[in-house]
């Protein structure tokens, strides 16, 4: 019996192994936005004008991608918890002679919740990202002919 419990857990354990990888990937990129961040800060008191203008601009799209980042990292860890405690009812059940499929059920619902969340707000931070890359207008000079 105790068989069957290890091949029930090894799905919610695969969605765990996805979800570390998720996670290190927003941890790089947490990583990046943070070091261009902190460059934006020391050329905040430098610039004047449009310029300043420009890195302020910058500054509040790389807090937006911080929180969003931050709020992904959270519903995946939760929805982590979720998991290990998915596992653990299951192991439970078996053990305690229980009844707990539905709350195992519920838990692992959950974590999939907070997983598709995630993703969301993952997609969210890459639409930032990609909005910041965007070249300005008037580098462009879509006015002349070249």
């Amino acid at each position: 019996m105790i068989a069957q419990t290890i091949q029930l857990a090894l799905a919610p354990v695969f969605v765990l192994v996805a979800i570390s990888n998720i996670l290190n990937l927003l941890s790089t990129r947490l990583s990046r936005v943070v070091d261009r961040s902190r460059a934006l800060q020391g050329r905040h008191a430098e610039t004047e004008g449009a310029d300043h203008d420009m890195v302020v601009r910058e500054i509040r799209m790389i807090d937006r991608r911080i929180n969003l980042i931050g709020r992904s990292m959270r519903s995946l860890v939760v929805g982590s918890l979720a998991i290990g405690l998915t596992v653990a009812l299951l192991f439970l059940e078996e053990l305690a002679g229980l009844d707990l499929q539905r709350v195992a059920a519920g838990t692992f619902m959950a974590s999939i919740g907070l997983l598709m969340w995630a993703l969301v707000l993952f997609l969210r931070e890459t639409q930032t990202a990609s909005a910041a890359l965007r070249i300005p207008a008037e580098y462009l000079e879509q006015e002349r002919p070249l």
